[in-house]
C-alpha cells in the first residue's frame, strides 16, 4: 500500500511538472511570436488587387490576377487562368509589380525570364500599361545589357518594382542585378518617366559576399525613413535596412521581421485602407503557400491566422494595389471568377 501511494505521488508529481512545463512553453511561445497572432484590420475604403505568377513551367509564368473586398481574402480571376500572355522577349514573365501611375493609368514592371533556362539567363525588364486594369497595352522589354560596359554581360534582372520620386519628377525602378563576371545579386536602380526606357543603373544596396534580391520599399510616414524589405539570404528570412531618401544610403544592419517557420522570398507590403496596418505577404517557397503577417509601425509584425486569409490557389512573387469597388465588379465581370 505504501508503495501504491508512493507510485501515486510520483505520477502526480510528474503530471504537474508536465503542466508546468507546458505553461511556461506557452508563455514563451507567446512572448517570441509563434502563438501571438495579429487581428486583421478593418478595411475602410475600396477593394484589392492581387498581380502573381503561378509556376516555373512556360504556361504559368504569365500575368494572373486575383480580387479581394477586405484585403485578406483573394479569389483568383479567369478560374485562376492567365489575364496577361507576354509576346516579347522571353515570353514568360515572373515577379509582376502592379501599380497605379501619376498619370492616372496602371503599370505592370516584371522579370522577363522563363526559368527554363536557368536562374542566371535573363537580362531584362518587361512592362505593361493600362486605363483600366483590364486592357493591357504597350508591351516593353526594356534590356538591361544595352547599357554596355559593366552591364554588358547582365544575368540577372530580377523583382522589378517603382516608387515615384516626387523630387526628380520620375519613378524610381530597383531590382536585383548580377552579371556573369560578379553572380552575388545586389540592389540596382534607374529612373524612368515612361517605363519604357530607364537611366543608366547605379547601386543601390550591395552587401559584400550575400545574394540580396526581392526588395521592397515602403515610406513610413510615421518617421519619415524609407523601409526596405528583401530576402535575407543567410538564413532564407525576410529583413530590412532603412534610408532617408528611397535611393538611399541604406543603413548597414539588416533586422529580421519575417515569422514563418520555413524559408520565404519575395515579400510584398500593402496598407489596409483607411488604417495604420500594414500587410506583409511572403512566397514560402518551400510548402508552395503564402505566409502573412502584418504591422502598423513596419518593424514589429504578428503573424495572422490561416483561418484569417485565403490564397490557396498556389500563387508565386506578386503584388497588391487598392483598387475602388467599381474596379473590383468590372474585374469580375471582365473576367469571371
Amino acid at each position: 500500500m505504501k508503495s501504491t501511494s508512493k507510485c501515486k505521488k510520483i505520477v502526480a508529481g510528474a503530471s504537474c511538472a508536465l503542466v508546468l512545463a507546458a505553461g511556461i512553453t506557452v508563455c514563451v511561445l507567446y512572448a517570441t511570436g509563434v502563438l501571438h497572432y495579429a487581428k486583421p484590420a478593418q478595411s475602410k475604403d475600396g477593394s484589392y488587387l492581387f498581380c502573381y505568377f503561378v509556376g516555373n513551367g512556360p504556361d504559368e509564368e504569365r500575368i494572373h490576377f486575383a480580387v479581394s473586398r477586405d484585403g485578406y481574402n483573394f479569389e483568383p480571376l479567369n478560374g485562376n487562368k492567365e489575364i496577361i500572355i507576354q509576346t516579347l522577349g522571353k515570353k514568360s514573365v515572373r515577379d509582376p509589380y502592379i501599380l497605379k501611375g501619376e498619370d492616372g493609368f496602371y503599370y505592370i514592371i516584371g522579370t522577363d525570364m522563363a526559368a527554363s533556362e536557368g536562374w542566371t539567363s535573363n537580362h531584362a525588364l518587361i512592362t505593361w500599361k493600362s486605363a483600366d486594369l483590364i486592357h493591357w497595352t504597350d508591351e516593353t522589354v526594356i534590356d538591361i545589357r544595352e547599357f554596355g560596359g559593366a552591364f554588358a554581360k547582365t544575368n540577372r534582372a530580377w523583382a522589378p518594382q517603382a516608387l515615384w520620386d516626387s523630387e526628380k519628377g520620375q519613378y524610381m525602378v530597383y531590382w536585383a542585378h548580377s552579371t556573369e563576371e560578379n553572380d552575388i545579386a545586389a540592389m540596382y536602380y534607374a529612373y524612368t518617366s515612361d517605363f519604357k526606357t530607364l537611366t543608366e543603373p547605379r547601386p543601390l544596396l550591395i552587401r559584400e559576399g550575400v545574394q540580396t534580391i526581392d526588395a521592397d520599399i515602403i515610406y513610413n510616414a510615421q518617421n519619415g525613413k524609407y523601409y526596405m524589405y528583401f530576402k535575407h539570404d543567410e538564413d532564407q528570412t525576410i529583413a530590412y535596412v532603412t534610408a532617408d531618401k528611397m535611393n538611399g544610403p541604406y543603413t548597414d544592419d539588416p533586422t529580421v521581421v519575417s515569422l514563418a517557420s520555413s524559408g520565404v522570398e519575395g515579400s510584398s507590403m500593402y496598407n489596409i485602407t483607411g488604417t495604420d496596418t500594414w500587410v506583409m505577404l511572403m512566397d514560402q517557397y518551400g510548402k508552395h503557400r503564402y505566409f502573412a503577417q502584418q504591422t502598423t509601425d513596419m518593424e514589429h509584425f504578428l503573424k495572422l491566422k490561416r483561418k484569417d486569409y485565403a490564397m490557396d490557389f498556389s500563387p508565386r512573387h506578386g503584388s497588391v494595389i487598392s483598387i475602388t469597388d467599381a474596379q473590383y465588379d468590372e474585374l469580375v465581370k471582365a473576367f469571371g471568377k
